[in-house]
């Protein structure tokens, strides 16, 4: 019998400034039972610090990065960041990590792109070291090295002068491909998916297995958490529901990455709109951005997004039900933290 679906509320990006009413829609959605919280970095405001702030307005939901770019920060500066928030929520925090893409991380944190599954390796094998503060942290690998080679010769092992609030302190870790997915199960807590479509749970449910097989931490899903970022519009006409998700769409198959190189256009891909995609990536890459989302149908938005007709929406959250999904992580205003509160009631 499928688990009965948890909820939580991310406020996404900023973009001018914060997001407006972001407070309500929180305080809402503690009050409701929502699990989570989330906030996003990317090139703009950073993920821990709204959570410092919203979270301190609140008492029992948990907070969580989704996420905080690797790129960002050093894989000890990161750890240092979640042990001193999860002190401050008292044991709230979960980590949500991602090694993100070329275009950000090379153009505006000025970090080199190498290997991202190896770097992940490291970077999480590092931050449980600091979690778990039984020793001074020291490392080698191709990535990382605590402390430096090379440098001065005067660098020494450290532990955290903190004592963690809680050595496991939950890595949930953000993924799109197969070997990324597989990677999330075999050394995290949780998997971050983005643009998840019920209909390719096989695929899916397949990667996290082979990540289990290889696995020296589980032997089974069993306490895995796959909080989904999910675009719930309710409303009578399907198409301008669909509407107001076609220009992040566009933006992300169209104008994210590069021709070639571009994650959330593969993903896509792989639910069977290559034509599609490869449209409204000419057209973006062209500066016809109108057309591009013109190009975005309404059912690649329906593959990824539960909206129109409330009786509608709930007739599908039954795919979602039986998914790996454990968490639809929505976003949105007040009203509609009622009104999926109350669905899955």
């Amino acid at each position: 019998m499928p688990s009965p679906l948890k909820l939580g509320y991310n406020t996404g990006y900023w973009s001018a400034g914060p997001p407006p009413g972001a407070m309500e829609a929180i305080a809402e959605a503690e009050r409701l039972g929502y699990e989570s919280l989330w906030a996003a970095e990317a090139y703009g405001s950073d993920a821990f610090t709204p959570l410092a702030w919203w979270g301190s307005q609140t008492s029992n939901i948990k907070l969580g990065t989704g996420i905080a770019q690797m790129s960002a920060r050093t894989p000890a500066a990161t750890a240092m960041a979640a042990l001193t928030l999860d002190h401050l929520c008292e044991g709230r925090f979960i980590l949500g990590l991602g090694v993100s893409g070329p275009q950000v991380v090379e153009g505006w944190y000025g970090q080199p792109y190498p290997r991202p599954l190896a770097r992940t390796r490291e970077f999480i094998d590092i931050v449980r070291q600091v979690f778990a503060r039984d020793k001074p942290v020291e490392f080698s690998g191709k990535h990382y090295q605590i402390p430096l080679a090379g440098g001065t010769g005067l660098g020494k092992p450290l532990k955290s002068t903190v004592h963690p609030y809680r050595n496991d302190i939950p890595i949930y870790l953000a993924a799109e491909g197969p070997k990324n997915v597989a990677l999330a199960a075999e050394i995290a807590d949780g998997w971050l998916p983005l643009f998840f479509a019920p209909k390719d749970n096989q695929f899916y449910a397949e990667a996290l297995a082979n990540g289990v097989a290889a696995s020296e931490r589980r032997d089974s899903l069993a306490g895995f958490e796959v909080p989904a970022v999910v675009s719930m519009i309710p409303g009578d006409d399907l198409d301008a529901c669909a509407d107001f998700m076609r220009p992040m769409l566009a933006l992300y198959i169209g104008g994210m990455g590069a021709k070639g190189k571009n994650f959330h256009y593969d993903v896509f891909v792989r639910m069977g709109y290559e034509e599609e995609c490869e449209r409204i990536q000419g057209l973006y890459l062209d500066g016809h951005k109108s057309d591009a989302i013109a190009a975005v149908k309404t059912e690649m938005v329906e593959s990824i997004g539960l909206i129109g007709p409330p009786d509608k929406i709930r007739d599908e959250l039954a795919m979602w039900e039986e998914s790996v999904v454990t968490t639809l992580m929505l976003s949105g205003p007040v009203e509609l933290v009622r009104f999926a509160a109350e669905l899955l009631g």
